[in-house]
């Protein structure tokens, strides 16, 4: 899959160094172009969001999350037993680890990656962090919708269409998990299992403290 990049969206300049473009390329080379679309519109409405909010932020390091933020739902990047978020933030941490990134960017883009599904977490961590989850929020959920000039979300599902996102999202999540749905448990991804697999039995927490080895 090859796609024209673009510089500049609804304002927003799009990272062209090095780091950004071989990111760029991972993600079209495993990715599809659904999740291309996706991550690109994250990275815009999470830019527009600290924008508007003022919030300072490595526009790099938030693009490079943005990108990743979805590559452990390929089979390319997944492993057999982990949450696909933590796939895809190990997948990202791994890339900037061979260009030379200090550890403590390399911390932050994993925890904007594995926290960006954690509602009442990942909104009270560092900007980066922050602002891809409500991006994610945003074009997947609608969160936030009302801050989203016309003219801006006009010209952004005109650069990287949504193309049916509603009805295909919840398909595309559980490509990347159906063959590990244990991962899910205690995480929103749970309810993509109930909605997919006919009697789906989530595994309870209450359970757990029920049918613990101790005696009483």
């Amino acid at each position: 899959m090859s796609v024209h990049r673009m510089k500049e969206v609804a304002g927003i300049i799009i990272p062209d160094s090095k780091i950004a473009t071989e990111a760029t390329e991972l993600l079209l080379e495993h990715g599809t172009e659904f999740i291309y679309n996706h991550s690109m519109r994250v990275f815009l409405f999470s830019s527009l969001n600290a924008k508007r909010e003022n919030k300072a932020h490595d526009s790099e390091l938030l693009y490079v999350a943005s990108v990743f933020h979805d590559l452990g739902l390929v089979s390319h990047y997944s492993s057999p037993d982990l949450r696909f978020e933590v796939d895809g933030a190990n997948a990202a941490r791994d890339f900037l680890k061979g260009h030379g990134i200090a550890q403590d960017k390399l911390q932050l883009v994993w925890d904007t990656i594995a926290l960006h599904t954690t509602i009442g977490i990942a909104e009270h961590k560092e900007n980066e962090v922050a602002l891809m989850y409500s991006g994610v929020g945003l074009d997947v959920m609608g969160e936030g919708y009302e801050n989203l000039s016309a003219e801006h979300r006009e010209e952004i599902i005109r650069a990287f269409p949504r193309n049916d996102f509603k009805k295909k999202i919840i398909p595309t999540f559980f490509g990347g998990f159906e063959h590990k749905t244990e991962t899910t448990f205690g995480n929103i991804k749970a309810d993509v299992c109930a909605f997919m697999i006919p009697n789906f039995e989530r595994k309870n927490f209450c359970d757990c403290i029920l049918h613990s080895p101790w005696s009483e």
